[in-house]
């Protein structure tokens, strides 16, 4: 005869969780309201959207030329700023990690890690903008930022949940901290850096075409110029690029993942 465990009911109500849904309940239509929300604005903008729709297909690939050299800058920008930021995040997120180094050095890294990943990269990308002017170094920059601050962390908490076995077994032979690194730590981590860097690079492929709308290079620059002129059906010219780009590295990135897994 089978035992039947008798398991508790995790939506049990009580008048905490009652009055929680009550609050939340309230805050909800409060915000909807401030914030002037509602079924006719919601109707017509589906109207305008359907117009907008009209205006933007078909697709016009007239100026190939101008899109393709937007294109060119976007995936150079996403390339370098990523080999750059996951080099960089090789040495940052060994410095984070707790268990490989002592208190005065993991604590300042990790507060570099948690400013690389403050702002959103459009409020970096328009800080660089200012910095250092227009064009693809501000989005270069912006990018490597993203890229430490994403791959590092990751980084620092897969070295923290490593076996120490091999560091200690190593570290009996009277290897260099080096030695240690290459031979007890990387081999147990490598795979999945392998994978964060494919997710970051292609995270950057994204994310070179939105800072460019702020003026940090790319084809997000052609975008923005493209709605500026109420040129729509160039618009879906480059959005369909943009997403032809992303399922291409989404492929290479999975076929990376297989090779090294």
């Amino acid at each position: 005869m089978a035992v039947v465990k008798d398991y508790p009911n995790p939506f049990e109500r009580s008048p905490a969780n009652t009055i929680g849904v009550i609050v939340i309940a309230a805050y909800l239509i409060y915000a909807a309201i401030d914030m002037d929300l509602s079924l006719a604005r919601f109707l017509e903008g589906l109207g305008h959207g359907s117009a907008l729709l009209d205006r933007m297909f078909p697709p016009n690939f007239t100026r190939w030329e101008l899109l393709l050299d937007g294109l060119i800058e976007s995936m150079q920008i996403a390339i370098i700023s990523s080999v750059v930021g996951i080099f960089m995040s090789l040495f940052i997120g060994l410095f984070a990690a707790r268990n490989m180094m002592p208190a005065w050095v993991s604590s300042p890294t990790r507060v570099i890690i948690a400013l690389c990943r403050s702002f959103h990269p459009v409020i970096i990308a328009i800080l660089f903008v200012k910095a250092v002017g227009f064009g693809a170094l501000a989005g270069l920059l912006t990018l490597i930022v993203a890229s430490i601050g994403f791959i590092a962390k990751l980084f620092a908490e897969a070295i923290e949940e490593i076996s120490f076995k091999q560091v200690e077994a190593i570290r009996a032979t009277g290897a260099s901290f080096t030695s240690i690194v290459l031979f007890a730590v990387l081999p147990q981590v490598f795979s999945r850096f392998i994978g964060f860097s494919m997710y970051q690079l292609d995270s950057n492929l994204r994310n070179s075409t939105m800072v460019g709308i702020v003026g940090a290079g790319g084809l997000g620059g052609t975008l923005f110029s493209a709605f500026q002129r109420f040129d729509y059906d160039f618009v879906t010219a480059i959005l369909l690029t943009i997403i032809a780009i992303i399922l291409l590295g989404e492929f290479l990135s999975g076929k990376v993942r297989e090779i090294f897994q």
